[in-house]
């Protein structure tokens, strides 16, 4: 076998970058990536929100439905899946667990707390009480809210202003995640995410315990709350 000299000056053991001005489709030094600049934003925000929807981002949609094949190979890379459901314009990612193949979790599950599961029942149950009846839009109010879901609290949950707060700050997460949109102060609209995080059969579980609950049930905790993928 020959031995090859890397040392001289016409070869090198590594690559040299390549100016931007020498390589148009570079969006910065040393880029090495393929996708158009819009469509690596379309990933970005994918990984950084629980939710893409398209009725707030109609333009990261479009893209999206239009590259989706090459987003889903990018984070399938990740050991990431994406799901798209085109009938509630909306889109998320969820981790990729195998019992055949090691795979480094990337993504860590994060639960929704005791107020926010509350919350979310209730805004299911009028969510589907209200589709059902075929009006085409769910809406509550912040106090009716307060007025139900604090009935489930007891006395060691704290003062009821600290129980007011944390419902408050439950229907803010919400909020920030797009399952419920404020229309006007104090009222917001339930949009169809809230049967993708609260499903109908997690929705009987839950059901079923807070009747436990106000029964007199000695049950102490909840049933498992509905979780999120969500970068590490």
């Amino acid at each position: 076998m020959t031995d090859v000299d890397t040392t001289g000056p016409e070869t090198s053991a590594f690559i040299s970058p390549v100016a931007m001005e020498n390589d148009p489709d570079a969006l910065f030094a040393g880029d090495r990536g393929t996708l158009d600049a819009d469509v690596r934003r379309v990933l970005v925000r994918i990984l950084q929100r629980r939710f893409l929807l398209a009725e707030n981002s109609p333009a990261e949609w479009k893209l999206l439905l239009e590259h989706q094949q090459m987003i889903e190979s990018r984070l399938n890379d990740l050991f990431v899946r994406l799901v798209v459901d085109h009938a509630r314009g909306v889109a998320y990612k969820e981790q990729v667990r195998s019992d055949e193949v090691d795979v480094p979790i990337l993504l860590k599950d994060e639960a929704y707390s005791r107020a926010e599961t509350l919350v979310l029942v209730y805004l299911r149950t009028v969510f589907q009480r209200e589709t059902t009846a075929g009006t085409a839009s769910a809406r509550v109010d912040v106090e009716e809210v307060e007025q139900t879901v604090l009935t489930y609290f007891a006395e060691t949950d704290g003062t009821r202003a600290s129980q007011q707060r944390a419902v408050r700050t439950a229907i803010a997460r919400l909020d920030r995640e797009g399952i419920i949109e404020e229309e006007s102060e104090g009222r917001y609209r339930i949009g169809p995410l809230i049967e993708i995080v609260l499903s109908a059969e997690t929705l009987r579980e839950l059901q079923a315990w807070l009747d436990e609950q106000t029964a007199g049930s000695s049950a102490s905790s909840s049933p498992e709350t509905p979780q999120g993928d969500l970068l590490s």
